[in-house]
């Protein structure tokens, strides 16, 4: 059984831990609050775009565009895709690193060339450690979404899509649901889909609205997509960002409860080890003081 020192000295060594995790947990809050009042103030935009981009497809369902083109004569290994993976720059926010990776991973299972375009310093670590080839890294942009961060992306993707070094572009990263859940997932890109809504049964169907566009639509098209596959990587970088902090947050206040649990034990040991001790104390004394009593009946018996 550990003496009351070592017991002690356990405490102290978590309570200290605890102040770590306690500063961990409202950092995290803190900069989860601030991504979230910077994705908020620029949404609008993008969403608008998207917007756009449906309603063109609805009014000229017939349109030819190099985006749209889905490359349907390349087969199998022929085609190139581009695999965008959102990672931390360090773990201590438990799983969130290890679902991204693993959805990349079923990802490269399939018969297609990949090129990996990493963000965060785990995700470089993790291909690294697999000699998997990343064709881009782009450092400290985990810890700093910004508008800027994924236009320099975004423009190296659709232009090699444009050049056809690449046929197909996805984005892995991981998006919040709640304070408790986040998950992660895939999304493509590149080539753009043409999108139908379903119809409900008995739902009345609108045709599609009259828009002229100047020049052209394919010429609006053109000037719309490239900043809306900016939107979309942004969304994809504040979203993987918040459900960092979000998860980092779960994982410092389970950390926290399982301390709280730990000094509990602890102090229960430590109040029985110290009981243990008194109670030992108190056997001494009483031994040493019959010891002391049948000395001096001795001693008394001697002088008779």
């Amino acid at each position: 059984m550990a003496n009351m020192r070592e017991i002690s000295g356990r405490m102290k060594s978590i309570r200290d831990t605890m102040k770590i995790t306690n500063a961990m947990y409202m950092i995290s809050s803190t900069k989860m609050r601030k991504a979230k009042r910077s994705q908020e103030g620029n949404s609008p935009y993008f969403s608008e775009l998207q917007l756009m981009y449906d309603r063109i497809i609805e009014s000229t369902p017939e349109l030819d565009n190099q985006y749209l083109d889905e490359r349907p004569m390349k087969k199998g290994k022929e085609r190139t895709r581009a695999i965008i993976v959102i990672t931390a720059d360090k773990g201590m926010a438990g799983a969130y690193n290890h679902n991204v990776l693993r959805i990349v991973d079923m990802l490269m299972r399939e018969e297609v060339n990949s090129k990996l375009y990493v963000i965060g310093e785990v995700g470089r670590q993790a291909f690294a450690g697999q000699k998997a080839p990343m064709e881009g890294q782009f450092k400290y942009t985990a810890q700093n979404p910004s508008i800027h961060r994924a236009r320099v992306i975004g423009e190296l993707i659709i232009n090699q899509f444009l050049q056809g070094e690449l046929d197909e572009a996805y984005i892995v990263y991981t998006e919040i649901h709640n304070s408790m859940t986040s998950e992660a997932k895939w999304k493509r890109l590149l080539p753009l889909a043409r999108e139908t809504k379903d119809v409900e049964p008995g739902e009345l169907v609108q045709a599609p609205e009259e828009i002229n566009f100047v020049p052209s639509a394919e010429a609006v098209l053109n000037h719309v997509v490239p900043d809306m596959v900016v939107g979309q990587i942004y969304s994809a970088l504040v979203e993987a960002y918040c459900s960092e902090q979000n998860d980092r947050m779960l994982a410092m206040d389970a950390a926290n409860k399982n301390a709280q649990a730990m000094i509990h034990e602890l102090s229960i040991e430590y109040n029985r080890v110290r009981q243990a001790m008194i109670t030992q104390e108190i056997t001494e004394v009483i031994a040493g003081a019959k010891a002391q009593k049948k000395k001096k009946k001795k001693k008394e018996a001697g002088r008779t």
